[in-house]
């Protein structure tokens, strides 16, 4: 039976020593492999996909396909590839070689044994459709983003709103303490733009790059293609294909409008976040916490962080997101909704740190448009949370639990 693991992270407050983090995730990955014979881990590059699939199989093989030699014979050669790496095996990086899946699936079906292949991948679309052929009802589909804030604080990292604004969650800033800045230009020249020439023909480089920039600059508003395409130069078409491999990546979320016959006219459109605020603050130019207070996107950026939080903590314990917004055409507006049992919970985001009861005015409206809205949250960076009548108010670093 497999157990839950933990994840290596060096303290931040002495040089040298270790803390351990648990990754929430691990209690799902533990309960999967118990269950299929193969788990697939996806998600951005980064995150943690591989620390977490060996320290939580440490007895398995490992291969990873980004490795030339290691990818050549997996390609000319599956069998002679299981017979170097036997299973019970981890196998990083499998979209580079999707071929392998089916001799996957032969193997898996033969040996009717659990937890057997652990597979990471950071294109979601190129492997799950390769998934959805090969391994259908064969594989847990895992998805897995950079750290959380509560994964943070379980081990007494706590930092200010502008703070994670600035530094973002990739592991590598808490365990290597490298230079954000430095870490989201390396991960922009090094995993993005070459991932993104692996899946689509990219003529003009500057063009993308600016296209993300602008995306950045837009975070939690609705997307407009159009003005995008105008500011860039570049057909709304290019556009789409552009956005949708950065959602492939794993580098964007789509948060889309919810949809239920109110009486009102509902935007279509979406809105577009970064899985990691930290990449769109280095967007933006933000290179120090200061910088990320006075920016006019704070906040932006800041919602960027909470809708994130919620997708995480959905995420971790292996369930759908659940998650929207609203707005109609007469201007009702509510940040964010999330599904639970049918009913609509929904959730103001502010920037601010010091409390309003203008905030609560949106979800008021809210709950009596829907017939199925519960009591919702205003989540805030202050540190007062009274309590009112229709919504409870928690600070942006405890809220994890209600996304459960």
């Amino acid at each position: 039976m497999y157990r839950f693991a933990y994840f290596t992270l060096e303290s931040h407050q002495s040089e040298g020593t270790r803390t351990v983090i648990l990754r929430q995730i691990a209690r799902e990955l533990a309960a999967t492999a118990n269950e299929f014979p193969v788990v697939t881990i996806i998600g951005p590059r980064q995150a943690g996909k591989t620390t977490l699939a060996r320290m939580q199989f440490p007895n398995h093989a490992y291969a990873n396909l980004e490795a030339p030699d290691i990818r050549m014979l997996a390609t000319s050669d599956p069998h002679a590839f299981f017979s170097q790496f036997p299973p019970p095996v981890i196998i990083d990086e499998i979209q580079r070689v999707p071929e392998l899946l089916s001799t996957i699936q032969v193997l898996a079906d033969s040996s009717h044994q659990r937890g057997q292949y652990i597979l990471t991948g950071s294109h979601q679309l190129r492997l799950q459709e390769a998934v959805a052929q090969s391994l259908a009802g064969r594989t847990a589909l895992l998805r897995l983003l950079p750290l959380s804030i509560s994964e943070l604080k379980a081990t007494g990292i706590t930092h200010t709103r502008d703070e994670f604004i600035y530094q973002g969650f990739m592991p590598r800033l808490y365990n290597e303490k490298v230079n954000p800045t430095r870490l989201y230009r390396n991960y922009c020249q090094t995993y993005i733009e070459r991932d993104i020439r692996q899946m689509i023909n990219l003529r003009r480089l500057t063009d993308f790059e600016n296209f993300t920039r602008l995306l950045a600059g837009r975070v939690g508003q609705i997307l407009n293609l159009s003005s995008l395409s105008n500011d860039i130069g570049v057909s709304s078409t290019t556009l789409k294909e552009w956005l949708s491999v950065l959602e492939a990546s794993h580098t964007t979320f789509r948060l889309n409008p919810y949809f239920e016959n109110f009486g009102k006219r509902i935007i279509k459109s979406p809105k577009i976040y970064f899985t990691d605020v930290g990449l769109a603050s280095y967007l933006l130019g933000i290179e120090s916490p200061a910088l990320a207070a006075r920016d006019p996107l704070i906040g932006n950026l800041f919602e960027n962080m909470v809708v994130i939080e919620a997708l995480k903590a959905r995420l971790n314990a292996g369930k759908e997101p659940e998650l929207y917004f609203y707005r109609d055409n007469k201007g009702n507006e509510v940040d964010l909704l999330f599904r639970q049992n049918r009913q609509l919970i929904p959730i103001e985001i502010k920037s601010a740190m010091t409390f309003n009861p203008e905030f609560a005015k949106s979800i008021a409206k809210f709950q009596k448009i829907a017939s199925s809205a519960q009591k919702g949250h205003i989540i805030y960076a202050g540190n007062l949370t009274p309590e009112l009548s229709h919504a409870s108010v928690l600070h942006f670093t405890d809220v994890d639990h209600i996304f459960r």
